[in-house]
């Protein structure tokens, strides 16, 4: 008899080639036969989702994207395939599903749409002749019947939502053993984890650490599914992510993250104009455009305003920009890609004093000019130049003993 549901998420390293594929599936036939009915969810294989884009490069240089979504969810569809044929070859009763067959409804915009909601009556039913049910991560359906991506990050978001929507305790699975004080790429030293908060993890992923996508794990935070971060098919230990409550020893920081797909968004007039800001903030809602760090000045030259943004959404704030210059021909802006955002994360910032001044005596001491700063209850970040990026995060990593 079935004891126990689990929702298990494979990134694009992990499914990389058949080899590791077929190594994934006599891992899930091991713990099928554990008494366990798993829903797995997989990414792209590889580089998959990169090729994809470089051939659509080929055919246009601003693609329909509507269009570019359905192509990109082919990525995941071929890994679903696949693992799904490994289990069957198995012996392992298994049900692949694309996002639309897994019911799984977004809406926004086409390739950065938001789940509204997960039919969790459609896996239920399927579960009741399957064991395995493989799901096809960064993808759903709109109210309109299209196919959309969840954009960066969204197999996690599939993965945790479908956790939530069954009440299942979430896995992922990945190239790195957990979450680190910071990435050991950049400083070797870097701690692994035993635990963080939701909300520190949340800052994090915020924040520039490709570990998790923020929105995975704000609605694990929201529905109190604690999430599992480990190395795939490996017996180290990984990170539990979970309620702060749950966590007994709080530290002023817990790590340091580098965000390096960032631009440094400029722009000037002569004169504070209102409807300018006004026509400026509803463009970016309307295009779903982040904007993070931000600060203004008025004074005798005019408005100067500054904030930065993800890099994926370049296009669109150019697009936007040609746009109210037509309508104020004297605006005058700047995208500029050789910056980089520093930031330090903790949720026993709140209660510990000296940590903002800490920082900026490193920094300083290290001769690294900033350029605008932010701060939340459990974090201060910086934006450097991208060459003072990785020296930052060692001198702060060791600053903190991180």
């Amino acid at each position: 008899m079935v004891t126990k549901r689990s929702v298990l998420k494979f990134g694009g390293t992990s499914v990389a080639d058949f080899e590791k594929i077929k190594n994934i599936g006599n891992y899930l036939k091991d713990r099928v036969n554990n008494d366990e009915q798993l829903v797995v969810v997989v990414s792209a294989m590889g580089k998959t989702t990169d090729v994809l884009l470089e051939n659509v490069g080929m055919l246009s240089a601003k693609p329909n994207e509507e269009n570019l979504a359905l192509l990109l969810t082919t990525g995941e569809q071929q890994t679903i395939s696949y693992l799904a044929i490994v289990l069957h070859e198995l012996g392992v009763s298994v049900k692949a599903l694309t996002g639309f067959q897994a019911g799984i409804k977004t809406m926004g915009h086409h390739m950065k749409s938001k789940i509204q909601d997960i039919e969790a009556e459609v896996l239920n039913r399927n579960f009741e002749s399957h064991d395995v049910l493989v799901v096809a991560g960064f993808q759903g359906i709109n109210e309109r019947g299209e196919i959309t991506t969840l954009g960066r990050g969204g197999s996690d978001t599939t993965a945790v939502a479908i956790a939530s929507a069954l009440a299942a305790p979430c896995e992922i699975y990945t190239d790195v053993a957990g979450v680190y004080s910071t990435d050991p790429r950049l400083y070797p030293a870097a701690k692994r984890l035993d635990v963080v908060s939701f909300e520190e993890m949340m800052e994090m992923s915020a924040l520039g650490a490709g570990v998790l996508e923020t929105r995975s794990v704000e609605i694990a935070k929201n529905y109190n599914i604690p999430i599992y971060l480990g190395k795939t098919l490996s017996d180290e230990k990984g990170t539990w992510i979970m309620p702060k409550e749950n966590i007994l020893e709080k530290k002023a920081v817990t790590g340091v993250a580098l965000d390096k797909d960032m631009n440094y968004v400029t722009l000037s007039y002569p004169m504070y104009d209102r409807n300018l800001l006004e026509e400026l903030f509803i463009r970016l809602e309307q295009g779903e455009i982040n904007v993070d760090m931000i600060s203004q000045i008025v004074n005798s030259d005019g408005l100067q305003l500054s904030f930065t943004m993800k890099d994926t959404d370049v296009n669109q704030i150019n697009e936007i920009f040609s746009g109210l210059i037509g309508r104020f021909p004297s605006l005058v802006y700047n995208v500029e890609e050789n910056y980089v955002k520093v930031s330090v994360i903790g949720s026993g910032m709140r209660d510990m004093s000296g940590v903002a001044s800490k920082v900026f005596m490193t920094l300083l001491n290290h001769n690294i000019n900033f350029y605008q700063v932010t701060t939340s209850e459990i974090s201060i970040s910086y934006v450097v130049n991208h060459e003072n990026g990785q020296l930052a995060v060692e001198q702060l990593c060791q600053a903190f003993e991180l």
